[in-house]
């Protein structure tokens, strides 16, 4: 624990902890629409925005959230129309996204390490407005997310019963675009736009073994995030490891530990009450109404 006393170490675990909790929160309505992958998809865009700010001498996190905003509105849109499904619209972003950049980053004069810190995340060598820009966006995020649960739990239900009750359902759909995008981009450099999805779908999955509804769901996943991004960080500071992939490691040990523990839970109760039906086994969110 002596290494959480240097600053870098500090604005590493907060930075972390506000993904932690920030993706999970996002990740449980993509999860609920099926598009548990869209997280990959866009973080191949934000390379592609990465490359054109290293071409360009431009800052790559702001051209990458632009990029990844652009890529994400788009391919809601083009899922919206129906006029390709959502699985080669999302085809479509991870070999276009990667593509471009590495084409962009090929004509730039960025070294491979430069590559790597938005790869697979470099959590020490955040600075102080980094920690700013993803505390306020991580923030923003996390607000969004809660304060529209009911109408983007609506949406993510059922579009044509949020449509006739007067939702605003392709403003809600774009708004997830773009929160989508936005999380993706201020993780880049704490978990790396190769990892990043993990941390928005396993904590979900995670809390699917053991909850039913949907708000305890995303209590539960927004807990085992923070749980994985915290111990993640100590764990990389502690035995000198990649953060990026100790924080996704841990949230798949937790993950793992947390499946053996509801099945174990689920065998003692059948065993405890034979005659009685067993309980059906969550396999995804069970919905209500909130």
């Amino acid at each position: 624990m002596e290494l959480f006393q240097y600053p870098y170490m500090q604005r590493a675990l907060i930075g972390a902890l506000v993904i932690g909790l920030a993706a999970p929160a996002l990740g449980i309505y993509l999860v609920q629409r099926r598009l548990a992958l869209i997280g990959d998809g866009v973080g191949h865009v934000a390379l592609t925005g990465v490359g054109a700010g290293l071409l360009l001498n431009r800052s790559p996190v702001l051209v990458a959230v632009i990029v990844a905003t652009a890529g994400a509105i788009t391919i809601e849109l083009v899922r919206a129309r129906g006029r390709t499904s959502g699985d080669l619209a999302l085809a479509l972003l991870f070999y276009g996204g990667i593509a471009g950049g590495v084409m962009l980053v090929g004509l730039s004069d960025s070294t491979s390490a430069n590559l790597n810190a938005y790869l697979f995340g470099s959590l020490v060598t955040i600075q102080t407005t980094d920690l700013i820009t993803i505390a306020v966006l991580g923030a923003a995020i996390l607000l969004t997310m809660l304060g529209l649960r009911p109408a983007l739990f609506a949406v993510c239900h059922d579009e044509e019963y949020a449509r006739v009750s007067g939702l605003p359902v392709r403003t809600l759909n774009l708004l997830l675009a773009v929160a989508t995008a936005v999380t993706v981009t201020i993780a880049m450099r704490a978990v790396g736009v190769l990892l990043i999805s993990a941390l928005m779908v396993v904590p979900v999955a995670a809390a699917q073994q053991v909850t039913r509804g949907f708000r305890s769901t995303m209590a539960a996943a927004m807990t085992l995030g923070l749980f994985a991004a915290g111990s993640g960080v100590w764990v990389a500071a502690t035995a000198d490891t990649a953060p990026g992939a100790s924080v996704v490691l841990m949230a798949i040990a937790s993950f793992g530990v947390v499946a053996v523990v509801a099945a174990l839970w689920r065998a003692l109760r059948r065993r405890a009450v034979p005659s009685a039906a067993p309980a059906a086994e969550p396999h995804e969110v069970v919905l209500e109404r909130s």
